[in-house]
This record gives C-alpha cells, structure tokens and sequence, in this order.
C-alpha cells in the first residue's frame, strides 16, 4: 500500500488524447484565425478604397486605353511578384528587403527602403485627404449645421479622425489584429460598389456625354500608369443626395481604416533599418506617434488629391513594381539571354524608367486642375434635381464651356 502510495498518478489514456485533441484544436484555431486576418487585411490593402478611384485613372488615359493598361499593369504586377519569388530563391533569401540587399549591396536595400516608406506614407496623405473632403460633406448634410462651422470642415475632421481613430488602430503592434477591421472596410467597399452602381443607372439617362468620353487615349496617359490608385470618386456627386451621403459616410469610414495598414509599413521599414527590426514598447509608440503627426501636418496644407497620387504613383510604384524586380533578376539569373523571364525583366526595365521620369515631369509641369469641394454642372437646381428625378426637370442652363467637365475628374 505505502508503494503504491508513492506512485505517481498516471492519468488515463483517454484523457490525455482529449488534451491533445484540446491543444491541437486551439492551435489550429488560432492558426486559422491569424491566415483569415491576413486574407482580409490584404484584400483591405490591395483593393479597399482603391477601386472606387479607378475611374480618375480612365478620365487620365481616356477610357479605352484605361481598361487596356489596367489589364497590363495588373499582368506586370503579377509578373514582377513571380521574379521576386525567382530572385529570392536565386539568391536564397526571402523578404524583398534582403533580396536587393543581397543584389545590390547597402545602396540598394537603402533605395529600396526609401521607396517602401514613401510609398505607404504619401498614401497616408491621401487617406487624410479623402478623410477630410468626404466626411466633411457627410457632416453638412445634418440638418441645422451651418456649412461654415469649423467644427465640420476638412481641417478639424482630419485632425478628429487622426486622434479618436486612425492613431489607436495604428498603435497594434499585431497586424494580424487588423483582420476585423479590414473586413468590415472590405464590406463597405462593396456596399459603396452598390451606391456606385445604382447611381450609375439612375443618372446616366439624364447627364449629357462629354465629348472625349469614349475617347481611346490621352495625353496623360503615362501619369495614369503611375496612379491606377483611388480618387476621389464621390466629388462626382450632388451633396443633396442623401444616397450618395450614405456612400460617403461608408467611403470615409473605409479609408479610415485602410490607413493603419499603411502606417503598419512605414513603421516596419523604420523599424528593421535602424532597429534590426525589432522596437521596444516606448520606440513603438513614439515612432508611431511621429509618423502619423507628419502625414497628418502635410495632409493639412495639400487639398488636392490629383498631384498626390500622381507623384507618388510615377516616383514610387514604378519602381518598386517595374524596375527594381526586373533589375534584381536581370544581375542574378544565369538563364540565357533568350529566355523568356529574361527578355520581358529587359522590356519592363526600361519602360518602367520612362514611366517614371516623364510621368514625374508631366506632373509638375502639367498638374491637373484641382476641383475640390466644386459642384458639378448638374447638382444646381434649375438644372437637375437628384432627389426627384424626371426629364421634365432636366434643362440645361449652364454655358457650353461647362459642359466639357468630365464626370470621372
């Protein structure tokens, strides 16, 4: 009795395959729950805001070259992603920080920082900006508000939604747990693809065509190469319109919180070139803090959405998408000079440089007119009506200059 006493308690079987049924059913939800998160912030991050914006896109190329060089910018994305995936098994590495640092040395892995900031930075800007123009309409709309309160205009919204919103959501350290809100930005995306639509049927009978409307191509073509980003889409609409505020309020609140994703980057390029890619707690909140401070400052004194995306489009992505996958490739693989992978790395290098410069000079010496808080022809009331639509309330009294205003600016 006192030996068996003195033996330790061996639970049964059964309860130990239970335990590890237990063990591996939470790891496994847990695992799950962490690939659904990156599912949804990376849908959030690639399409969010951006593909209402598309038409600012068309309205620059002209619609027929637009849909063209949607379609090939989408296939030279996908092609620069599989010369990432080759170089980086070329060169046994696996971020795209350590592929052109094992490319291209120091200078280039500092280049390549450099653009991997801006990039998601100038973004930040433009978050703000759609923040401030969108939700500032949404507000005027409240019955008894006086559309010249302070409290409602672009400035003051912008600096609310910094510190009430986008500064806490920024602050995770876990991008995984933005998987939530990327989803429900995901869902407004589609709910304002609706409003978008419905508009779309409700309007086109009663708003004149423009005469370049269908026209093949424009001269700022190469600039819309660059953006193929969002715009901002809602200045098309009346501010009567109590289904387009709807859609604005939801815009808002999707780009809301699409920006901590983009914080999330800039503040991973700082972290893993002057911290080794870790930051303490107290590094973590400051940088965070500086950041969003100067997105924020800089948003404040830009109110023109155009030159923002234009730049960052031609000076940024054109080389992180076009020039510096094809140049990484081109230095590291020992494939003939005829090889396929080849042959398009030294079609897109160059075209990718083109893209860049000229699209850089067009959009300083040629910027686009800036049609913030204007409205549109149609909106006055001897014109149109959006709330009581008829054809008998349709007479068009502006000037013949006005009606060249294009409804995708």
């Amino acid at each position: 009795m006192g030996y068996q006493g003195q033996r330790r308690v061996v639970p049964p079987q059964s309860d130990l395959d239970d335990r590890e049924t237990l063990v591996s059913e939470h790891k496994h939800k847990g695992e799950t729950c962490r690939q659904s998160a990156a599912v949804f912030n990376v849908v959030n991050s690639i399409i969010g805001s951006g593909i209402i914006g598309l038409p600012y896109s068309m309205n620059q190329a002209g619609f027929p070259l637009g849909i063209l060089l949607l379609f090939w910018v989408s296939y030279i994305t996908d092609f620069s992603l599989v010369l990432l995936i080759k170089g980086g098994a070329l060169s046994g590495t696996d971020t795209y920080q350590s592929l052109v640092n094992k490319t291209f040395g120091f200078p280039g892995y500092l280049l390549l920082s450099v653009l991997q900031f801006l990039y998601p930075f100038i973004a930040m800007i433009s978050y703000n900006i759609i923040t401030g123009d969108t939700l500032s309409k949404v507000f005027q709309r409240i019955p008894g508000v006086d559309p010249e309160n302070l409290l409602i205009g672009r400035h003051f919204i912008i600096v609310l939604s910094t510190i009430a919103f986008t500064l806490p959501l920024s602050l995770y350290r876990d991008i995984a747990k933005l998987g939530k809100i990327s989803l429900v930005s995901t869902v407004l995306t589609t709910l304002i693809l609706g409003i978008v639509m419905a508009r779309v049927v409700s309007l086109s009978p009663h708003i004149p065509k423009t005469e370049d409307a269908w026209i093949f191509a424009k001269p700022n073509a190469i600039q819309a190469v660059g953006v193929m980003s969002f715009g901002d889409l809602f200045e098309n609409y009346c501010r009567n319109d109590d289904l387009v505020t709807f859609g604005r309020f939801c815009y808002g609140v999707t780009v809301i919180l699409t920006y901590p994703i983009e914080c999330f980057v800039t503040r991973e390029v700082i972290a893993n070139v002057f911290f080794g890619g870790n930051l303490s707690p107290f590094f973590h909140i400051i940088i965070t803090v500086i950041i969003i401070t100067v997105a924020t400052l800089v948003s404040l004194l830009i109110d023109c959405l155009g030159i923002v995306l234009e730049l960052n489009g031609v000076l940024c992505a054109a080389p992180l998408i076009f020039i510096i996958p094809s140049a990484c490739y081109l230095k590291l693989s020992e494939e003939r000079r005829t090889h396929s992978d080849k042959i398009m790395s030294c079609v897109m290098l160059p075209i990718g440089a083109v893209v860049m410069v000229v699209g850089f000079v067009m959009a300083v010496t040629n910027p686009q007119d800036c049609t913030h808080g204007q409205e549109m022809f149609y909106c006055f009331p001897d014109n149109f009506s959006l709330t009581n639509i008829s054809v008998s309330h349709f007479q068009l009294t502006t000037q013949p200059p006005i009606l060249n205003i294009s409804t995708f600016q």
